[in-house]
């Protein structure tokens, strides 16, 4: 399992791309790891062939723990397999030998023919991969399968594996905690246990200089958790859904962030006239010339980096009884993983960009995010976040504050309506524009209202006063 961070201690097996018996080419995609960091494609280190698979999809395993083995194209993939499995198991001890005569002198020892070592992908010191207690004995598990079967007394003898060679699963082991599963049954008269998520198991260290009052990470679950009597039994018409890890992630971070910050919200309406004007005119060569379309996100993020110069209050994180003020704009851009979770990659220096470059590194942090292209550099050290669901047609969107920042702002839908408009003689009209709610999401701890209603008066007169075509 490589280091995918210097803060990162294991991560999960989400895919794997290859096959026992298959050719990998030196850094052909290997496999897909989430950590509490980023989802990557991991690169082979090696060439040759696949001969074992040691940590089946869905499993989570230490950094540095043996995950695969990739022997020599040249050898028999039998005996790699075999001796890539050996290495990955610890050695069950055997009964003793009854002890022989002692010879008149010790003869020398003949050193056995040594196979082709074949790569281990993963560290060089593995760690016990098999159960060693009475029940189960020699069954091969994975420590984070070992672990829940431990926390909730499960014999693994009892639980029907569906991973490869029948090995047992996170989800196995997750479906008979929840009673629904084929192995031990759940006491009846019991709600399902909570499975304890990575960051309940081990706490979460936060800097002291940007959310030193934090809560643990595993307090604000366990606060927020229904009780047992409120949790309705699956039926057999229900279907049980383990929380993914990005999922679990995605959780814990949320419940985090509204157990530390003040969340309050402010919305102000934005006439996007003047923008929808100048889409409506360049759109077409734009697209042309790019290969995207030109949506309203690149106007309203570049809007939002020139009005958080003005407002840097908001460009912030909080401190030890202080106020961090960020003078680099990295700009978050939350992105939908196609409805199986949210990553929120970082335009960084994103004050050094004009419209065409903003609307350009948009494109290729989504793209990369949606692809699982992203480097742990990719989503490190934003400073103000966007979340767009305006595409979807959405009205306001109260969203959650991104740690450790203090603001995020929605751009919701954006639709035809009748606005009243000041004629150039000083009268009034009624006039068709492109009209939509801007939502700011703040922290009551860096900044006052006023400050923020501010920052959205200024966010609107530069969308509706710039010179968008200039721009261009």
């Amino acid at each position: 399992m490589p280091q995918l961070g210097e803060t990162v201690t294991e991560g999960t097996i989400t895919k794997w791309y290859k096959a026992v018996g298959d050719h990998v080419a030196r850094d052909e995609p290997l496999f897909e790891v989430s950590t509490d960091k980023v989802d990557s494609e991991v690169p082979s280190p090696a060439e040759g062939v696949l001969t074992a698979i040691l940590v089946e999809e869905g499993d989570t395993v230490d950094v540095g723990v043996p995950i695969a083995v990739i022997g020599d194209a040249a050898a028999p993939p039998e005996a790699e397999a075999s001796e890539g499995v050996a290495v990955a198991e610890p050695v069950v001890a055997a009964a003793p030998p009854p002890p022989a005569a002692p010879p008149t002198a010790p003869a020398p020892p003949v050193p056995a023919p040594t196979p082709p070592e074949p790569a281990l992908v993963g560290a060089a010191t593995p760690p016990p991969a098999s159960s060693s207690n009475g029940t189960g004995e020699g069954i091969v598990l994975s420590p984070v399968v070992r672990r829940l079967l431990h926390e909730h007394d499960i014999d693994p003898g009892t639980v029907k594996g569906t991973g490869l060679g029948g090995r047992i699963t996170r989800s196995d082991v997750e479906s008979v905690i929840a009673g629904a599963g084929s192995g031990t049954a759940a006491d009846p008269s019991a709600a399902p246990s909570r499975v304890p998520s990575i960051a309940d198991r081990r706490t979460t260290t936060v800097p002291a200089e940007t959310t030193p009052s934090a809560p643990p990470v595993a307090a604000a679950p366990s606060a927020a958790a229904p009780a047992a009597s409120d949790v309705p039994r699956p039926t057999a018409r229900d279907e049980v859904v383990p929380f993914t890890n990005i999922r679990r992630r995605t959780a814990e971070h949320m419940v985090r962030s509204k157990a530390t910050s003040a969340h309050t919200l402010m919305v102000k309406e934005i006439d996007y006239e003047r923008v929808e004007q100048v889409r409506r005119a360049h759109g077409g060569r734009f697209k042309a010339d790019e290969g995207f379309s030109l949506t309203y996100l690149p106007f309203a993020a570049l809007a939002t980096v020139e009005a958080l110069a003005e407002f840097p209050h908001l460009n912030a994180s909080v401190g030890d009884d202080s106020l961090i003020v960020h003078h680099d704009i990295n700009l978050g851009i939350a992105v939908d993983l196609d409805n199986e979770g949210l990553i929120v990659p970082v335009v960084h220096n994103a004050e050094e960009l004009n419209l065409r470059g903003m609307a350009r590194r948009i494109r290729d942090v989504a793209e990369r995010a949606r692809n699982k292209r992203l480097s742990l550099d990719d989503i490190s050290d934003g400073t103000f976040s966007i979340t767009n669901a305006g595409p979807f047609g959405t009205l306001i969107t109260g969203a959650i504050i991104n740690q450790p920042q203090v603001a995020i702002l929605s751009t919701d839908g954006v639709a035809r309506k009748p606005v009243v408009v000041e004629l150039p003689d000083g009268t009034e009209s009624i006039a068709i524009h492109s009209v939509g709610l801007s939502a700011m999401t703040f922290d009551h701890r860096a900044v006052d209202g006023a400050y923020v209603a501010r920052f959205l008066a200024r966010l609107s007169e530069i969308l509706n006063e710039r010179d968008w075509a200039g721009e261009l």
